[in-house]
């Protein structure tokens, strides 16, 4: 008896042993790790980035990713909200001036990344990332990372979500009820115009059938037209994805054009569509009945719903998934060639696409005051609280995000088959220098600036200013632009 009362004795001094071995060695990596913070000297960080609209209650949500950001890095960020119509003027006055920044979010449809890399305006990240967020790399798939890439290296970090596109109407269920739409009979981005009649006739003047704003809707169509861009006017057809073209000499141009002016004249558009400049200031009165858009991704209609004024939207669908090296790099973060803490700016930018609780306060706010839970990862909006900027793609790894309630559980598994399945373009992976005909490049972009407004929301005549159109842009130097990218696209081919 006693020789097993000694055994049991020492079995559980033994497990009293362990347990503290476990817990010192615990207690050992949070004093390494707090240690490793204190060894940073504090610094503040400047992130620029865009949204539909500024938020009332930044401030509060600056202090508390700032306290999140000071406990894990010791560094507090200063947020630099603008508006998506202002984002492309704000940021090239910003670099222009040397204003410091340290963060800022680029695109390639908004403060483009490929333009912006080309005239020096990012660091190289490839050395930072290795050293200072290894996890990021493997938080997204390898395709995402090529995308990324100029030239094998790395200047921006992809904001990983859907990287597909789908085209197709987003269009308020309630007037998709009233009216009996059949979805069934849209095929393609013609097919909706007897719906507009039947709101243009039973809903105006208060409701716009088909909203439009100065950017035309055509670059949102390439995919269902049988093309795809490279620049915002030259690209491919995807039956001869050797040959770059003008997109804007197209059949399919010509013919958008001419539904959209016919559009137009019956008033189906809104007036000010070639005027627009945030398209924002008329969806978020819910006062927009069909919109026309190329990111139809899993569970958005719940987004689509808090932008158009809480009512409830549906998605028309035109083509399938579709995955290009301009779908992925659609929303990024960059590092300013000027700072002067890229490695706590790097560390940052991980912490957005890995940190749980830093994305979400980003994205939703303070609980409690901006959202509250209603159960472990799905979220109720208090459209009160004066933070909902509803764009958690701007920020980071969306597959970290809570759910917002209403979406479909299983968005996120969507999300990911779809972007495992998506059709490939024939040309991911390749981007085009613009450096050796950055002079035509500008002069294109004037005579766009000009013309294209006008004409791609139908307020012109496609009939009397299409030619002067294209004229113009064959002076500009489109011609030397295509040949450019032709001996480029050929190049590239060669190293596949």
């Amino acid at each position: 008896m006693k020789k097993q009362w000694l055994k049991l004795f020492a079995g559980v001094i033994s497990f009293v042993l362990v347990l503290t071995a476990c817990g010192g060695a615990k207690e050992e990596q949070k004093a390494a790790e707090g240690n490793q913070n204190e060894e940073l000297p504090p610094v503040e960080l400047v992130w620029n980035f865009p949204l539909s609209a500024i938020p009332q209650d930044l401030a509060t949500v600056q202090e508390a990713v700032n306290k999140i950001t000071k406990e894990k890095i010791n560094a507090t960020v200063k947020l630099q909200a603008h508006t998506f119509a202002d984002y492309n003027q704000k940021m090239n006055t910003i670099v222009a001036s040397g204003e410091k920044y340290d963060v800022a979010w680029v695109a390639n449809w908004n403060w483009d990344y490929l333009q912006n890399q080309s005239k020096g305006a990012f660091l190289e990240l490839d050395d930072l990332i290795q050293q200072n967020a290894p996890d990021l790399l493997k938080s997204m798939p390898d395709f995402v990372w090529d995308a990324a890439k100029i030239q094998s290296k790395i200047y921006a970090i992809p904001n990983y979500q859907t990287v597909t596109k789908k085209e197709g109407f987003v269009i308020q269920k309630r007037f998709a009820d009233k009216y009996k739409l059949d979805v069934s009979t849209i095929k393609k981005f013609e097919d909706i115009e007897p719906f507009l009649k039947q709101i243009k006739e039973g809903e105006a003047p208060d409701v716009v059938p088909f909203l439009n704003d100065k950017t035309g809707r055509f670059s949102l169509m390439y995919q269902s037209q049988g093309l795809e861009a490279i620049t915002n006017v030259v690209g491919v057809e995807l039956q001869n994805p050797d040959k770059p073209i003008n997109l804007l000499e197209t059949q399919q141009y010509k013919h958008y054009l001419d539904v959209m002016r016919d559009w137009y004249t019956k008033g189906y558009i809104n007036e000010n569509a070639a005027t627009l400049k945030n398209k924002n200031d008329i969806i978020k009165t819910g006062n927009a009945a069909v919109q026309f858009h190329n990111v139809l991704k899993p569970g958005g209609e719940v987004e689509a719903k808090a932008a158009n004024g809480g009512n409830d939207v549906i998605y028309v669908p035109i083509t399938d998934a579709y995955a290009s090296t301009g779908t992925v790099i659609t929303t990024m973060q960059s590092i300013s060639k000027n700072s002067k803490n890229p490695e706590r700016a790097m560390m940052f930018i991980n912490l957005l696409n890995t940190d749980k609780e830093l994305y979400n306060t980003i994205s939703y706010g303070v609980e409690g005051k901006h959202y509250k839970k209603v159960s472990d990862n799905v979220v109720q909006i208090n459209k009160d609280g004066g933070y909902a900027p509803n764009a958690n793609w701007v920020f980071g790894n969306t597959f970290n995000a809570y759910l917002v309630e209403g979406m479909d559980p299983s968005v996120m598994e969507q999300t990911k088959k779809e972007n495992e399945s998506a059709t490939k373009s024939p040309l991911m992976g390749f981007k085009f220098d613009n450096t050796p005909v950055m002079a035509e490049i500008a002069n294109l972009a004037t005579v766009i600036d000009e013309h294209l407004p006008g004409l791609d929301t139908g307020t012109v005549d496609p009939n009397t200013n299409l030619k002067v159109f294209q004229d113009k842009l064959k002076l500009a130097g489109i011609d030397k632009v295509i040949d450019e990218m032709a001996k480029q696209i050929e190049a590239w081919k060669q190293t596949k």
